[in-house]
Formats: C-alpha cells, structure tokens, sequence
C-alpha cells in the first residue's frame, strides 16, 4: 500500500486548524479582531508553503488541481495584482491597512490556501473533518457574540451589547460569517445515513448561528437570509417534489409580506419604538441616515470610477476607496464634531471591486461567483442513487450552497469582507471544487500508482530548509515585527490614557521606529494623542516637551504624505499641529505652514468640510478675522445644516465688531442644534454685554450657575449684571454666594450693601 508524504499530513493537519483562526482575538493590539486572525494566518500559510513546493516536487499527484472555480480565483487574484501596480497608492493596495488587514500580500495568501487545501485533500473524510471543525468554530463565536450580552470583563465586547459580534469585531461582519457556517450545518443535517443525535448536532448548530445573525439586527444580511432560505426551499421542493417544502416555501413567502407589513404599519408605534431592535429591523426609510451615507459613498465612488478610462478599466487600486470619496466627498456627510466623514471601503464588496479594480476586476469577481454557481449546477445533476448515497449528499450539499452563496451575495452588497469570511468562503468553494473533482459516486476509479515514496532526498532536505528559512525570516519582517509596533502603539495609547506622556511618546517613538507594516496608521495614531493633550492645555503656553513631541510628529507624519499624495488625512494633522504650535504668535510661521498644507488637502478633497475649519483657525491665529469669517462662511455654504458652523461664525463676527450679527448667527447655530458648552456661556455673555442687553446677560450667568453653581466668578459676574440692571437685593444676593465660595469678593460684597443701604 502506497504511504502518505509527511508533509502531505503536515499540510492537512494544518488546514484543519484553520477554521480556529475565526477565534482569535489580539485584545492587546490595534485591531484586536482582525490584526491576529491575518498574522497567525499568513504565518501559518507562509511555513506551509515552503513545505508544499518540495511536496510538489517529492510527489506530482499533490501538484495543483485547479478547476472553473480556481482559475476563476486565480483570475480575481491576478485582476488584484495588476490593479495594485496601476494604483494611485501602490504602497496601500499592497499592504493595506491595520484597521482591515486587506491588501494585495494578504490575498496571494488565501489563494496559496485555496491551492494547498484543494491539493492535500484528497479523500470526502478529509474535507469533512474541516468542515466539521469550521462548523464548531462557527459555534463558539456565536457563543461569545451571545455572552457580549452580559457584563463578564473577560468578553470582550461584552456589557450588555445590543448588537453583539462575537469574535469577528463587527456586526455584519459577524453575521456573514455566521450565515456561512449555519448554511453549512444546515447542508450537513440533511446528509443521508446519519444517526438521529448527529443530525440534531447539526440542527442545533445552524439554529444557534441563524439566531447570532438574527441578534445583530444587520438589515442586509437578515435580507440574504431569507432569500437564501426561499432558494433552497424552492430548489429543493422542485428537484424532490416535496410537499412539506412547498408548503415551508409558502410559509416563508407569507411570514416574509407579513413582516414587512408589520413594519410598514406599526413602525412608528410605542410597541416598535421601545425595542431598539424592532427599531432597527423594521426601518426600511431610504431617508435614514445611515441609509443615505450609504448612497453618498457609492455615489461618490460611481464618480471615481468614470473619471477616465483608466479608472473605468482597472480602478483607483485596492484599499484606495478612500481616493475618490474624499475626492467628491458629499459635504452632508458632515453633521458636526464626531460625524462619520471617513470611508475607507464602500460597505459593497461589488461596488468596492468596481471602484478600486475597474472593469477588470469586477468581472473577475463576478466570473468567481459565475464558477460557483456553475459547480453547483453540476453537482444538482447527479444521480441521487449513485455511490451508496453520495449522489444525493452532492445536490443536498449543491442546492443549500446555492442559497448560502445568493445570501452571502447580498450580505456583500451591504458590507465588505474580512479574514474570518474569506478562509470560510474559500473552504467552502474549495469544498464545491473538490466534489466536482472528484470521480463521480459510482464511478470506477482508476487504479493508482503503489510506488513508495520514501523520504525526502538530500537535495529536497536543502531546498526545504532553505524555503523554511525564507519563509521565518518572511514571518519576521512581516508579521512579528508589524506585531511588535502595534503592541508599542497599544503601550503608548494606554499610558497616555494614564497621563504618563513621555512613556506614551516614547513608545509611539518606538513603534514608527520598526518602520513596518502599519507605521502608516501608526504615525497618524501619535499626531491624534498629541492634539489632544494640546487640546487640554488650551491656549496656554506650550511645555517644552510637548512642541518638541509636535515637532517630532511632524516630522514623521509628513513621511505618510509621500507614501500616499492622494490622502488628505495627513496633510490635515501636520495643519493641525502648525496651528497649535502657531496659537500664541500671530507672526508664527507656523501658521503659514498650516495654510500650506490645508492648501493641498483641499486640491485632494475640496468639499471636506473640517479642513475650511482648519484654514479658518489658522487666520484666527494670525488674527485676521475677516479671512476667518469668510472661510467659515464658505463652510456654511457647502453644508448649511451644521449648527457649529454657525457658532464658529457667530463668534469671529463678534471680534469684527458686529455683536448684533453674532447673535443673529449664534441663534442661527442653536436652530440647527448646537448646544452651549460652559465656554460658550461664557462667549456669549461676553458678547451680549457687548450690545448691553443685560436681560439677556443675567439669563445666560442663570444657565451658567446651572452647570457651575461653585463658580465664585459666575456668581460675582451675575451680582454685577444686577447691579447694572438696578437691581440690588438681587445683586447683594449672588455677591453673597460669590463671598461664600471666595472670600475674596468680600470687599466689592460690602460696597454693594453700602451703595444699596443694606446691612
């Protein structure tokens, strides 16, 4: 009898362990849900492949098999490399981005999975151990999704999450890959010649990964459900002439009107309004925000993608959807502080590939979808009673992969894949390749070759130790490495979160020194803490270590501007720290530096709103109001529905001299929902004493006290507006609140008293 190549049971054993990288969770690092899948998993892949090449060479029966479905891949794979050569920002189409852990490196990885899983194994047991194990995999992460409902610390994620996302880091991305492991358990309960308690196993599994994909409310994938769920009932009830299922295909059609009648009807109903589920489950307004965002991305992506020809045919490059949003950025976007203005993907994995990899890749993508459905019609043909039952596992298998593949197809067209969804999806078309591979149930197979192989030789011994060199070293410089500068970069975010300021730079200092993958988020990361903590200082004097680490940030995130020329984000931070270090000197060349740069990040995105804030600012610094009003005004009028843009306004026409018109605009801001901090109180007190409306003046220090009744200040301001006013029991009252807190305004106390004749 033939033996098995060790490496041969290397590789399977390993692809066997690849449905645990779903639940790996990095909780120390940046991107804890995606940064540890792809590490583990490049390493994992790298190491194997330098076995598989002298495996190809030891044995040729474990050469690669590829069928329409792999060249199909193989197809895509290569429309994403040639995509990645004509990107406008080659360096992030390659590498990607922490955040994502997506690029060009990463994706050559799952096809040197797709190659080795299809060639390794070879036997139906093989294939189900894998999917048996990506089945338990799909399990325990609903499970931790469902745990992310308690308070337990040790889940991360949890304290009574209202969408859980179990160990994939993101609702809807939780939910693909939850409705690829249910539709797979639900295949696998329908396979013949099994025991009750499996078949149950089975049930049970894909109830629990539907009822996860339920929990997240993500409207889309619910859709792809159920959809997917009608394919089947009706594929099935047509081949088998089932009543139950045809009566299960109505059930269904029926439940599904009277939802969304329900929806239609009771939507704005307490019963609706007090679920947040419900809620969220039963809008189906094209006029909800998060709906319109959605529309205003793709529509600004549509636009990317027919600039020219070049764009049309091969895209802005992967990873590089962020190019043309922000180049025909929607200024609606922009809602105020902490508005969503920043989309890096298209939240659509069809109109992603479109704008990022133009016509090419998208009918690569396309033709990848195409080869699916094709194999799956193959394998809906065969003789159901050929190979002692086989035949009708293949069409069980076929027919509830078709409806998981139109599920997954429209969950894509509402988001966008990561790690976790692509091994699985890739196994399991690896799984469909195989089955159309494979001599059909009752075939004879051909007799095979029982020429022992043996051991490897000296000269497959060399190449192998050197291949498994390249590849650690590989590991080192892409994984390990990447992993050290995320790890520093978490240091640093959690000493600056405990004050500890020159432990934070010196680790943020540490981690853009690996200069690897990720320096990139990594550079942007440090210039974010360091604006905050100037933010706290406020106008104050800077201290020598914190100009000296804004220096420094400069210095290397202006290294980001000439890895990418096309992204603004960049170019807005070093504007933004000139600005700061420019605040206290109108004469600072600082402040020129920051023009400069707003300059170019509004040629890259002219409609974005913040950076007509930053241009504004920097004039404010050189104290030339009127270029700042005029800025603002222009603001205003790319989006007029933004409350601080009025409040901004306001304030800058009050130091031109026009209190009147401040007021006008400070109501204005307050219309569009813009409320008062203390500091604001404060600037419109200011500014009303201006018009010397002291009604208005006493209201306001009223509104203050509310927030701050300890404030001796805000009481003593409040005693001299009444005395304005003429009002001295009331004045000599908010003296004395002022005296308890500080005894220091005793003596303008006593004059009250005495210009009033009170005791």
């Amino acid at each position: 009898m033939r033996s098995e190549p060790f490496l041969a049971k290397l590789i399977r054993w390993a692809m066997w362990a690849t449905p645990a990288v779903a639940l790996i969770i990095f909780s120390q690092y940046m991107s804890p849900f995606h940064f540890g899948k792809v590490v583990v998993f490049r390493t994992l892949i790298q190491l194997l492949l330098a076995c598989y090449l002298v495996l190809i060479w030891q044995d040729k029966s474990y050469r690669p098999r590829l069928d329409v479905i792999g060249w199909a891949f193989l197809a895509f794979a290569l429309a994403f490399t040639v995509t990645t050569f004509t990107s406008v920002s080659p360096y992030h189409s390659f590498w990607g981005t922490i955040e994502r852990m997506g690029g060009l490196f990463t994706f050559w990885h799952y096809f040197a999975f797709f190659v080795m899983l299809t060639a390794v194994m070879k036997e139906r047991r093989d294939w189900y151990v894998l999917l048996n194990l990506t089945i338990v995999a799909g399990v325990f992460s609903a499970f931790y999704g469902f745990l992310q409902k308690t308070d337990w610390t040790f889940i991360l994620g949890s304290g009574g999450r209202q969408r859980p996302f179990g160990t994939i880091g993101n609702a809807a991305l939780f939910a693909g890959y939850q409705i690829l492991g249910a539709f797979l358990a639900t295949a696998f309960s329908l396979r013949a010649g099994q025991s009750s308690g499996r078949v149950w196993m089975y049930r049970i599994a894909a109830g629990l990964m539907f009822l996860a994909v339920f929990m997240t409310a993500v409207r889309g994938s619910l859709l792809g459900v159920v959809a997917g769920a009608f394919i089947v009932l009706l594929l099935y009830s047509s081949i088998y002439r089932a009543r139950k299922t045809k009566f299960a295909l109505l059930g269904l059609v029926a439940a599904s009107a009277l939802f969304f009648l329900f929806a239609q009807l009771f939507h704005e109903s307490t019963f609706v309004k007090g679920s947040p589920y419900l809620t969220r489950i039963t809008d189906f307004s094209s006029q909800t925000f998060t709906v319109k965002t959605r529309f205003w991305a793709w529509s600004a992506g549509l636009q990317g993608w027919t600039e020219n020809p070049k764009t049309l045919l091969l895209g802005w490059g992967p990873e590089n959807f962020n190019v043309p949003f922000s180049k025909y950025f929607n200024p609606r976007f922009f809602t105020g502080p902490g508005a969503e203005t920043f989309f890096d993907r298209a939240h659509n994995m069809f109109m992603e590939v479109l704008v990022t990899m133009g016509l090419l890749g998208e009918l690569a993508y396309l033709a990848l979808f195409g080869a699916v459905f094709w194999s799956l019609a193959q394998l809906m043909k065969r003789d159901p009673s050929a190979g002692s039952g086989q035949g009708r596992d293949d069409r069980i298998v076929a027919l509830v992969f078709a409806g998981m593949t139109v599920a997954y197809i429209i969950h894509n067209s509402f988001i966008f894949d990561t790690s976790a969804n692509f091994i699985t999806f890739f196994t399991l078309i690896g799984f469909v390749s195989f089955l159309r591979s494979e001599a059909r149930p009752g075939d004879a197979k051909p007799p095979r070759k029982l020429q022992r192989p043996g051991g490897l030789g000296a000269g497959q011994v060399i190449v192998l130790s050197l291949l498994l060199v390249f590849a650690i070293i590989l590991t080192v410089r892409t994984n390990i490495r990447t992993s050290q500068a995320n790890f520093a970069t978490t240091r640093a975010i959690i000493a600056g979160w405990q004050g500890e300021f020159l432990t934070a730079m010196t680790k943020y200092g540490e981690s853009v020194a690996y200069d690897t993958f990720g320096v990139y988020e990594y550079r942007h990361r440090m210039a974010q803490y360091l604006l905050e903590v100037s933010a706290n200082i406020g106008n104050q004097e800077l201290p020598e270590p914190v100009v000296l680490a804004l220096e420094f940030a400069i210095s290397e995130t202006e290294k980001n501007t000439l890895l990418n020329e096309y992204d603004y984000l960049p170019l807005l931070y070093i504007a933004r720290m000139h600005i700061i270090l420019g605040q206290n000197d109108p004469g600072s060349e600082h402040n020129d530096l920051a023009l400069e740069y707003t300059d170019r990040a509004l040629a890259i995105s002219p409609t974005f709103v913040r950076t007509y804030y930053e241009v504004a600012q920097a004039y404010l610094n050189k104290k030339d109001f009127a270029k700042a009003y005029e800025w603002f005004a222009k603001a205003q009028q790319l989006n007029p529905e933004v409350g601080i843009t009025y409040w901004y306004m306001g304030i800058v026409r009050a130091q031109l001299g026009d209190p009147q018109g401040a007021v006008e605009l400070i109501n204005e801001a307050a219309k569009f929902g813009h409320g008062l901090s203390q500091a604001d109180f404060e600037k419109v007190v200011n500014i009303y004493l201006q018009l010397g409306d002291l009604e208005a003046v006493i209201g306001l220090l009223e509104r203050l006290l509310e927030q701050a009744p300890d404030r001796a200040d805000y009481w003593a301001s409040l005693a001299a507006a009444h005395d304005q006013a003429g009002d001295g029991p009331s004045a000599i009252e908010a003296g004395e609140k002022a005296t308890e807190l500080d005894e220091s305004y005793a003596p303008a106390l006593q004059a009250l008293k005495e210009k009033y004749g009170a005791q």
